[in-house]
C-alpha cells in the first residue's frame, strides 16, 4: 500500500519541482514577494501556469478543488454549488459546511455548473488563481478561465487526478506546499486507521461499477484513471484483470462492455456501485441471465451506495470527505468482503 503512495508522491513531486525549478533564481534576484516562493510555475495538460504572487482571492471549479484551501485554512471567494450528494439543498456538502463553521466563515459565492462552468460568475469573484487540478476542463474552457486568472489544470488526463496529486498541485499554487504534504500524511493516517480494523480486507479485488436498470445489456465500470477505483487501488485493493487491461488501453475514466461478456469479471471479489434503483438494483442484476454470471453479483458481495447521498459522494475521496466518511465506507466494503469470503 505504501509503495503505491510513494510512487504517486514522487511523480507529482517531479511535476511540481520541474515547474518551479526556473523560479528560484528570479526570486533570489529581487522578487517582490516576501515569502521568496513566488513566482511559481506549474506544468499541466495544457502547458504551464505561472502564479506570480501568493494568491489572496482563490476560486475553484469542478469537483472538490475548493476543499484543498479550506483544509489548509483558506476560505475561497467562490466554488461550485453541489447538486449531487447535497443532503439539505444548500449546494454545500456536509463536510464543507463543517469546515466553514470551524473557520467561522460564511458560505462563499457558489457557481452554478449545471450547464458547465459559469465563467461570468467566476470572473465576478475577481480571483487571483483558479484551482482545477481535479477536473475535466477542455482546452476552450481552460483558455477562457485563463483570461480571468492563472488556472491550475489537471496534470495528464481529465478526471484522472489522484487525491494526493490534487492536494499537491493546488496547495503548491497557494504557496502552501509543505502544508499540503502534511495534509496528505494526515489523510493517509486516517485511512490506515480505518483499514486497520479489517486486516485482510485489501486481499480482495474491487470494481467500481454502474448498473443502469434501463439497459442491463451493458456493464459499466470506472477505469483505474478515475479517482474512485484509483483510491481503492492506492490503499491496497487489487484491480480485477480485465479492468486493469481495459484501463491500460484507454484514456477514459469510464468504459462499458456487453453483458454477454460477463465472464470477463470472474475475478471480481467486490463490486461498488451507485444504487440508482432504490435498493432494487442488485436484485435486478441477480435476476438477469447474463449479469448473474458475474460471481460478485450472484453472491451479493456488492456495496450499493445510495445514489445522491453524501456517503455516495464521499466515495470519490476529497480532502475533507475522508475524515467525514472513510470509516463508514470501509465498513461497507468489509461487509461485502464477508460475502466474498476470507474477510475479517
Amino acid at each position: 500500500m505504501r509503495s503505491l503512495r510513494v510512487l504517486a508522491a514522487l511523480s507529482a513531486a517531479v511535476l511540481v519541482l520541474a515547474g518551479c525549478s526556473s523560479t528560484t533564481e528570479s526570486n533570489s534576484s529581487g522578487g517582490d514577494d516576501t515569502t521568496g516562493i513566488f513566482p511559481i510555475t506549474i506544468r499541466h495538460a495544457f502547458g504551464e501556469t505561472v502564479i506570480p504572487a501568493k494568491p489572496e482571492r482563490v476560486a475553484a471549479v469542478a469537483w472538490s478543488n475548493h476543499e484543498v484551501p479550506l483544509a489548509l485554512g483558506v476560505v475561497p471567494v467562490g466554488f461550485p454549488a453541489v447538486t449531487w450528494g447535497d443532503d439539505d439543498g444548500d449546494g454545500v456538502l456536509p463536510w464543507v459546511e463543517e469546515r466553514l463553521a470551524e473557520l467561522g466563515a460564511e458560505t462563499p459565492v457558489l457557481f452554478d455548473e449545471t450547464d458547465g462552468i459559469d465563467f461570468e460568475a467566476v470572473a465576478d469573484t475577481n480571483p487571483d488563481v483558479i484551482l482545477a487540478a481535479y477536473s475535466g476542463l477542455t482546452q476552450e474552457e481552460y483558455d477562457t478561465l485563463s483570461q480571468i486568472a492563472p488556472v491550475v489544470a489537471y496534470p495528464d488526463l481529465p478526471w484522472a487526478t489522484s487525491l494526493s496529486d490534487m492536494i499537491r498541485l493546488n496547495s503548491t499554487a497557494l504557496g502552501l506546499a509543505e502544508e499540503g504534504e502534511q495534509l496528505i500524511a494526515d489523510l493517509e493516517r486516517q485511512i490506515d486507521d480505518a483499514l486497520a480494523e479489517y486486516p485482510r480486507l485489501t486481499e480482495h479485488s474491487v470494481m467500481f461499477s454502474w448498473f443502469d436498470l434501463n439497459d442491463l445489456s451493458q456493464v459499466g465500470f470506472y477505469t483505474t484513471h478515475d479517482t474512485r477505483p484509483g483510491f481503492l487501488a492506492s490503499v491496497g485493493f487489487a484491480t480485477p484483470k480485465f479492468v486493469a487491461e481495459r484501463s491500460a488501453a484507454s484514456e477514459s475514466f469510464f468504459e462499458t462492455v456487453s453483458a454477454e461478456q460477463a465472464d470477463l469479471f470472474e475475478d471480481v471479489d467486490i463490486i461498488v456501485a451507485y444504487d440508482t434503483a432504490d435498493g432494487a438494483g442488485l436484485a435486478a442484476a441477480q435476476a438477469d441471465p447474463l449479469l448473474s454470471r458475474i460471481p460478485a453479483i450472484a453472491r451479493g458481495s456488492v456495496v450499493l451506495l445510495e445514489n445522491g447521498t453524501p456517503l455516495a459522494a464521499s466515495a470519490n475521496p476529497s480532502p475533507l470527505s475522508v475524515g467525514w466518511g472513510i470509516k463508514d465506507y470501509i465498513a461497507l466494503l468489509a461487509a461485502a468482503a464477508d460475502k466474498a469470503g476470507g474477510a475479517d
